[in-house]
């Protein structure tokens, strides 16, 4: 019986410990997983694995949110990539979804995507749409 609660002690603690490191992260869809590991990658610096894992999320299905902030992401990794064309496009995707769309103080100064922002965010709506 000694060795039974043993075994069930061991097994309980692992699976805090595994929760312990972001329960959430065990019950986040797939499409989330690649979100985060994007936005993970974009921070190392890995550019090409950004956008494959922020493009994967999207085809995958995302919140409205989640795809903003994919959008988001995607347009920092293009800026920085001096793919200002396609930085400019995920913008307006962002906007599009969400027209409220502001970035946090620390992005919004960014030379490089900070302009290409504003201009995106200043356009005036198509109407021909």
């Amino acid at each position: 019986m000694k060795t039974m609660r043993s075994i069930m002690l061991i097994a309980l603690i692992g699976l805090l410990a595994s929760c312990a490191s972001g329960p959430t992260k065990l019950f986040e869809s797939k499409a989330n997983q690649a979100l985060s590991a994007g936005i993970d990658a974009y921070g190392e610096g890995k550019y090409p694995d950004a956008v494959k894992n922020l493009q994967s999320a999207l085809d995958q299905g995302l919140s409205a949110s989640d795809q903003v902030k994919a959008h988001k992401y995607l347009a920092f990794t293009h800026c920085v990539s001096g793919k200002e064309r396609l930085c400019r496009e995920e913008f307006r995707k962002a906007l599009d979804i969400n027209p409220n769309l502001e970035l946090e103080p620390a992005e919004v100064g960014h030379p490089t995507w900070g302009p290409v922002f504003r201009s995106v965010k200043s356009r005036k709506p198509d109407t021909k749409k």
